[in-house]
């Protein structure tokens, strides 16, 4: 396929224009834990340990919230595509009925999550308010898939500027919310982790309320009739939607389960080197949010040029997202490797803390354009509703790799929580090659299924 040049800059053009909202509701979407991450580091190590463990552990539930939630965006965006807006409404309700039962579920392993700590060793100092964050923050699992329910709606519609209001909306209300229940202020006991906890559930219910109001009264969704009557559970759209969600929840769950048995299993190194681990992880999520709000936006791209028919249009939507993340990438990873000591230093004042950080960061940094890549990749291909092989994928790049690499060289070799991120490094930059590659193969053929579980019909050319 030669080189369309002006077809490339528009296509960048419009990837650019939609996922700057997208990138400012990631940033925000994580703004959460930098703030409890930074709440709890200047209370000490202990509860910043305590807390970033944690919300290592709720991330599961996040993941595996979003991760099957995400059939929304693709299903969306080629509906709309397709010029069939009229059968958006019922999709959503359908979605509506999945993430309701997801977030109970969801609810319910995150209270009873506390056993991870003792599988991975976590010292035992921690445990007790590890377990109180969570036993707080488990109530908010519903408000969480039902919030991300709303945004996949609004994301396939190419109108992503809501995500971004209620995501700061979320972040400025929990700063100060988060100060007064962990520090005891207004008169309140101190609380600690468990204040953390109940103040980030408290914000995600508001944050999913103020949501669900905005979609059912704006104008811009009234021709969806979201607000008639649901129609009880239709089990052939329910398959269809987690016949794409479940593989991408897998595919997610394989990437950030990586990261929390990192992080469980460096919190048997101790309190000092556990609270560098989470640091420097918060500030490479902090980043990975740009190429993630890159990669939500090449989904709908793509899945607008699948929902037209337009083979070549899959491949420019796909590999323009890529151009896009390489150039975000070349900035985080400069950032991280030129000055890792004053990032760590805004996080906390301890000195071992600090230093240990700054060490980590490094590592961050070598591995940012295989992250990016790979969530690039996987963006792409998920707008093709390709998530199965995908998910495989994943599974044998984070955890035949990653995770063999990374304790091999932690403990066998005594490198620590150093050789935990080489594993990373590792697994990542596998993730890379194999996604792309993946991507590379299927764009280039005219055939691809219209709706989940279809039999492929030709595309026009």
């Amino acid at each position: 396929m030669p080189l369309d040049r002006a077809r490339a800059r528009r296509e960048i053009g419009a990837t650019t224009r939609l996922a700057l909202p997208i990138i400012a509701a990631q940033l925000s979407s994580v703004g959460p834990n930098v703030v409890d991450a930074v709440l709890a580091g200047h209370q000490g190590a202990h509860t910043q340990a305590s807390v970033v463990t944690g919300v290592n552990i709720w991330v599961l539930a996040i993941v595996a919230g979003i991760g099957t939630m995400m059939a929304v965006p693709p299903t969306v965006a080629q509906l709309d595509g397709a010029n069939r807006r009229n059968e958006v409404g019922a999709v959503f309700h359908q979605a509506l009925y999945i993430a309701l039962v997801l977030g109970l579920v969801l609810g319910v392993a995150v209270w009873h999550a506390s056993p991870l700590m003792g599988l991975f060793h976590v010292v035992e100092s921690m445990r007790a308010d590890v377990t109180a964050f969570l036993h707080a923050i488990a109530f908010a699992a519903p408000a969480l898939t039902v919030y991300f329910t709303l945004r996949g709606l609004s994301d396939g519609l190419s109108m992503p500027k809501p995500s971004l209001y209620f995501s700061l909306g979320g972040t400025v209300v929990l700063a100060p919310l988060g100060y007064v229940l962990m520090y005891g202020k207004l008169g309140l006991p101190a609380m600690g982790a468990r204040g953390s906890g109940i103040a980030t559930a408290t914000v995600l219910w508001l944050e999913m309320l103020g949501f669900a109001t905005y979609v059912l009264l704006h104008r811009n969704y009234r021709d969806l009739n979201l607000r008639s009557r649901m129609a009880p559970p239709d089990w052939a759209k329910i398959r269809q939607l987690l016949h794409i969600g479940l593989p991408m929840a897998v595919t997610l769950l394989m990437e950030a389960g990586l990261f929390v048995a990192v992080a469980l299993l460096i919190g048997r190194l101790g309190e000092t080197v556990s609270a560098a681990h989470h640091v420097a992880l918060n500030v490479a999520q902090v980043a990975f949010m740009v190429p993630l709000g890159v990669s939500m936006a090449i989904t709908v791209r793509v899945g607008n040029a699948a929902g037209r028919r337009d083979a070549q249009g899959v491949r420019y939507a796909g590999l323009s997202g890529l151009a896009l993340v390489l150039v975000t990438q070349l900035f985080s990873s400069g950032i991280m490797i030129l000055l890792p000591g004053p990032i760590a230093s805004l996080y906390t004042n301890d000195a071992a803390v600090v230093a240990t950080a700054a060490q980590l960061m490094l590592l961050a940094g070598v591995f940012q354009f295989a992250d990016g890549i790979q969530v690039a990749s996987n963006g792409a291909l998920r707008g093709l509703k390709d998530t199965r092989v995908p998910m495989g994928l994943t599974m044998f790049a984070y955890w035949m790799v990653g995770m063999p690499v990374g304790w091999y060289l932690a403990f066998q070799h005594d490198l620590g929580a150093r050789g935990m991120w080489m594993g990373l490094v590792a697994g990542l930059s596998v993730a890379a090659v194999v996604l792309f590659a993946r991507f590379w193969r299927i764009s280039g053929h005219a055939n691809w299924p219209e709706d989940a579980g279809s039999t492929p019909v030709p595309f026009h050319t």
